[in-house]
């Protein structure tokens, strides 16, 4: 989930030289089981509320899955959850300054079947009480275009390379500089074109 321009530089850094060093991939699977045990929730009742099944729940907490963003939202619904709590943590500050430097890679994003989707650095985790969720996404290629439908609304604006995104049965093209906005009831669908792409996305859990 290289930036192509001098103009984009003061606000993506230098995204293609960082590494996946330092990634805590397990910490979303953590948090998602720690949470669910504070309700007293168990994986059948999850998939009752969630559509997810059982076997899937069980992938995602053990961290052999790591869930995409739209999935997130509908887990965070079911155990009444700030979706930014699973995604970065609970922030403590009223604000939050990110240097471009002093960005952190949150976390990966898979399928179901386990293929890379992309990446995300939070652009404000430390902030509390937030309802929106700022990210850098580093995208790979969908060649399945598997689509998701949660609560929310997003809004991605591309910072390089070329951008596929289905919105329903629309599908278009961005280049570095557009932007879509969407509610994110509508099934939706965004990957790069063709290997890497990098995009800035704001999600509103709505």
């Amino acid at each position: 989930m290289s930036i192509d321009g001098d103009r984009y530089e003061i606000l993506t850094g230098d995204i293609s030289g960082r590494s996946d060093e330092g990634i805590n991939i397990a910490a979303i699977g953590d948090r998602i089981r720690s949470i669910r045990e504070e309700k007293g929730l168990s994986h059948e009742k999850m998939a009752n509320l969630t559509g997810f099944d059982v076997e899937l729940l069980a992938k995602i907490e053990r961290n052999e899955i790591q869930p995409q963003l739209g999935t997130l939202v509908k887990l965070s619904k079911a155990l009444d959850s700030a979706f930014s709590r699973l995604v970065s943590g609970v922030g403590n500050r009223l604000y939050s300054i990110t240097r471009k430097d002093e960005r952190k890679l949150v976390s990966r994003s898979t399928s179901a079947k386990g293929q890379e989707l992309y990446t995300y650095e939070s652009l404000a985790p430390e902030v509390q009480g937030r309802h929106m969720e700022a990210l850098i996404v580093n995208l790979d290629e969908n060649p399945e275009e598997e689509l998701s439908v949660h609560d929310g609304e997003e809004f991605i604006f591309v910072l390089d390379h070329t951008v596929i995104v289905r919105i329903d049965k629309e599908r278009f093209e961005l280049e570095p500089g557009d932007s879509v906005y969407y509610l994110s009831t509508t099934p939706h669908m965004v990957a790069a074109k063709a290997e890497k792409a990098t995009i800035l996305a704001v999600l509103y859990e709505g």
